[in-house]
């Protein structure tokens, strides 16, 4: 049996997650709906994290075994032939028959956007939380490396269940690190609206310098709506209505009413998965 490894790229907005789904449209169902159609087979893809509803991804990783003898290059054409424009395959490799995407994972790579200037670009309102109003981010900033090292995240995550399944059942987790910052970001629509020098006018897109929170988070696993439950927690903080110092009481009162509410999904990316040299994916390859 042939080990096929697949970096995917995907807009979850339209889609019920990650985790196959009976009746309902998911990210793994609609890879494994192609890759039954490609090898003739009754396909099992494995993923390195399970994201939920509407949350979006830039470098999944995910894997197959097949009997086929499609090479990588006929696998990444035909998937992206046949898969909605929503999801992309963008690198299929043939890997060692050991390597699992999940659990040979060293660290995820986490990003959630805030669009902080007055109007949100319509090209940018899938994928960011739009946040107009006042907000304490210097307090943001300090709050947020509290996340850093292995806590008890029950605080900070949902009722019930996990981005993983099988092995990963404790609340422990370790945070390698977490950082919130403002940045800069060009698109279309704000190029558009570029003032002249003697136009007098504002541009509606623009925000204050550097339009966007971006909080950037690190870990090998994370609890289900982890994230996300950081992300509200940090914006509770901003809003003056809870303290840094919350964060650090909360992994041992492990209270879920006394840390921030679950951000929505669109603003989350999960980044990339890194793994031992063995098994990484270099650029240029």
């Amino acid at each position: 049996m042939r080990n096929i490894r697949l970096t995917i790229s995907y807009d979850g907005t339209d889609f019920h997650g990650w985790q196959l789904q009976p009746g309902r449209p998911t990210i793994q169902g609609a890879l494994v709906e192609v890759a039954n159609r490609l090898t003739s087979e009754r396909v099992f893809l494995f993923g390195a994290g399970r994201t939920d509803a509407g949350v979006h991804a830039l470098g999944q990783t995910a894997t197959f075994k097949t009997r086929s003898t499609l090479a990588p290059h006929q696998f990444l054409r035909a998937f992206n032939a046949l898969l909605p424009p929503a999801i992309r395959v963008l690198r299929c490799e043939e890997e060692s028959p050991d390597f699992h995407p999940r659990w040979q994972a060293l660290e995820k790579t986490y990003q959630y956007r805030i669009y902080r200037g007055r109007i949100v670009p319509p090209f940018d309102q899938r994928y960011v939380l739009h946040y107009p109003f006042p907000l304490d981010e210097p307090a943001m900033a300090r709050a947020a490396p509290l996340f850093e090292g292995e806590h008890d995240f029950t605080a900070f995550a949902g009722a019930q269940g996990d981005e993983e399944e099988g092995k990963q059942r404790t609340p422990l987790r370790e945070v390698l690190s977490a950082r919130i910052e403002r940045v800069a970001r060009r698109n279309i629509w704000s190029d558009a609206f570029a003032p002249t020098a003697d136009s007098g006018s504002e541009n509606p897109a623009q925000g204050t310098p550097g339009e966007e929170l971006l909080f950037t988070v690190r870990g090998k696993s994370f609890l289900r709506f982890m994230v996300r439950k950081m992300v509200g927690t940090l914006l509770e903080i901003g809003r003056g209505r809870l303290r840094g110092e919350d964060i650090v009481e909360q992994f041992e009162k492990r209270d879920r009413s006394a840390v921030g509410p679950t951000a929505p999904p669109q603003g989350l990316f999960l980044v990339r998965v890194d793994y031992p040299d063995r098994w990484s994916v270099r650029a240029g390859e």
